[in-house]
């Protein structure tokens, strides 16, 4: 396709050389794809040659058309629309592209020349609170960016960094303390994660009535946060857990262990996997060598309370904190240690953060910090800022325990899929082991499509409705169609009809028989594209137009019932490259696709 593409522009540069004697820059002849409503494959918009060739944008689009007709054999016809010059690509230059798609498997790595080794932290969860709707879209575009990637060649490795300290959890187990009364999840009926998450809401709720009664005796809200003494016994967890209290300890590992059951059954669930995992435990006392390293360099400093901090104003930040008065380490501290330790263990030349947009500051202070003290691996760092998700309500917030639970949205979503798929009365032939495998496929094709199909920079309203919808702009539309081919090629291999052959012999194509072949060929830029701006977005819309491309054709032209042997065959070939087409872009973003339905 790309081949096509410059060869179109370099007919284009010898037909302005030749018609207005004038030197065209190739840069200065971008293609576009045709609309739908206009006949042709290809435009090039006339308007900035107006200057160069001295005449209306009409009047050139009409003289290098027929030029182009007349001198190039790859270009059967054109027309003009305004400043448009539409140019229609001759029915065996699609044939040729076709049979050179055919001749490489579907999914062949596209290099890009960009990073070739790369890791991508996503999930990042925090060991107080079970899943939410805001983690899944962070699971979903962590695991499609990585496969995106892959798909590039590059070498990828997926990591998971779990904060499994700090005052937050404290706060889980403060109330678990308090108000457990010995819980666990198998008495509760609960995950385990779930069951943190519970405790955490406790602690909130009752670390505010403090606050009230505190008020109330006249003390202000600032000093009433600080005083309350739930929270003071939540600082002084967090003393005695860096001072490795054995009780303290203990109850850690407990609370943590039945959060990490709970996780990994919610992983397995939504379908996304890691390679790495690394534990905020685990990585803070590097981070503090880190920040005693930036002491002795001169380029952190302490405070007279005894509190560690970086300058960056000359980077245009501010003065940030790295280790508090008690010699408590804060967030910033273990990504210092974990940046260090992912690039010993990897020797990253991209390190990607997938992490929503409210900590685009947090990120640039990181880089910045690593910058100071001279690690090698510090420009190579990319932050993934990607916009929150909200509710119709509002804004999530996991201390008041207004979110959308993930494992309860799965659910859901699985729950509408056989409702829906019930209604269409399409599940003969299959067992009761087949229909629930199906309907959890479609159930999370229709969530991580909705998630993903918006670019991730923006941020997105969650319309339950909209989230679990089957058809239109979904997954499960895209999905709906791959089993349609499915089902067209085992019919094909029944009547022994070849997947592929030697179609050059073949006359005019159906205006649908090329649009397939554009659409399969455009599936290396599709996916270079997506890999340069690290958008599934780019890929989920690819995904879309290939599957509404393939309902077009199926609707306007006979498979079966063609009567031309050779026809016929390329209309099983064809609708077979878009199966694998499919199932290829959607694998990019996590979705599997059903054979049968």
């Amino acid at each position: 396709m790309q081949q096509l593409e410059q060869d179109l522009k370099t007919a284009l540069q010898t037909a302005a050389r030749a018609v207005f004697g004038v030197e065209i820059p190739l840069a200065s002849l971008a293609l576009q794809p045709t609309r739908k409503e206009f006949a042709g494959s290809f435009t090039l918009v006339t308007f900035p040659l107006t200057k160069a060739l001295g005449q209306g944008p009409e009047p050139i689009g009409r003289a290098l058309g027929e030029w182009l007709q007349a001198n190039e054999p790859r270009v059967s016809g054109f027309n003009v629309v305004k400043g448009f010059l539409n140019l229609e690509i001759a029915d065996a230059e699609w044939l040729a592209l076709f049979a050179q798609l055919q001749a490489q498997p579907a999914g062949a790595p596209v290099p890009t020349g960009g990073p070739q080794r790369v890791v991508v932290e996503y999930s990042s969860p925090n060991t107080n609170k079970p899943l939410h709707l805001g983690h899944l879209r962070n699971n979903f575009l962590g695991y499609s960016v990585a496969e995106i990637l892959k798909a590039t060649g590059a070498t990828v490795t997926k990591a998971n960094l779990v904060n499994d300290r700090g005052i937050h959890i404290c706060k889980s187990m403060i109330a678990y303390q308090r108000f457990g009364q010995g819980e666990t999840p198998a008495s509760a009926g609960l995950k385990g994660d779930h069951l943190a998450g519970k405790y955490y809401v406790l602690f909130e709720k009752h670390y505010r009535e403090e606050i009230r009664q505190l008020e109330a005796e006249g003390v202000t809200n600032e000093v009433a946060k600080k005083q309350a003494p739930l929270m003071a016994e939540a600082q002084q967890m967090l003393q005695a857990w860096e001072a490795g209290d054995a009780e303290v300890m203990a109850l850690w590992h407990q609370m943590n262990g039945w959060v990490y059951e709970g996780f990994d059954e919610t992983y397995a669930t939504i379908g996304v996997d890691f390679d790495k995992f690394y534990y905020e435990s685990g990585t803070y006392l590097l981070g503090k060598e880190r920040v005693e390293e930036g002491l002795q360099k001169g380029v952190f400093f302490t405070k007279e309370n005894g509190s560690v901090w970086v300058d960056l104003q000359a980077e245009g930040l501010d003065e940030k904190l790295l280790l508090r008065a008690d010699g408590t380490s804060v967030y910033i501290t273990q990504d210092l240690g974990t940046a260090e330790l992912k690039y010993q263990d990897f020797g990253y030349d991209s390190s990607i953060y997938v992490i929503a947009d409210e900590q685009n500051y947090h990120m640039q202070v990181l880089q910045a910090t690593l910058a100071k003290l001279g690690k090698p691996y510090a420009a190579a760092i990319h932050h993934l800022s990607y916009g929150m998700v909200d509710l119709p309500s509002g804004k999530m917030k996991s201390r008041e325990g207004t979110v959308v639970d993930a494992d309860e949205l799965v659910r859901d979503v699985v729950a509408a899929a056989k409702a829906a798929t019930l209604e269409k009365g399409k599940t003969e032939g299959l067992s009761d082991d087949e229909l629930e495998g199906l309907y959890h496929l479609l159930g999370l094709g229709a969530l991580k499509y909705y998630l993903l199909k918006v670019d991730p920079k923006k941020r997105m309203l969650f319309n339950p409705e909209e989230s679990v919808a089957l058809e239109g702009h979904t997954g499960p539309f895209i999905q709906y169609s791959y089993a349609r081919i499915a089902a067209i090629r085992r019919k094909a291999a029944e009547l022994g009809i070849a997947e592929a052959a030697d179609f050059a012999a073949l006359g005019a194509l159906a205006p649908t028989e090329r649009e397939l072949v554009q659409e399969l060929a455009r599936y290396p830029a599709v996916v270079v594209d997506a890999a340069r701006t690290l958008s599934p977005a780019v890929v989920a819309q690819y995904a879309y137009d290939l599957a509404k491309a393939y309902n077009r054709f199926y609707a306007e032209v006979s498979i079966f019932q063609e009567t031309d042997e050779l026809k016929r065959s390329l209309r099983v070939a064809l609708s077979a490259r878009v199966g694998d087409q499919i199932k290829i872009a959607l694998g990019l973003l996590g979705i599997q696709v059903p054979e049968r339905m």
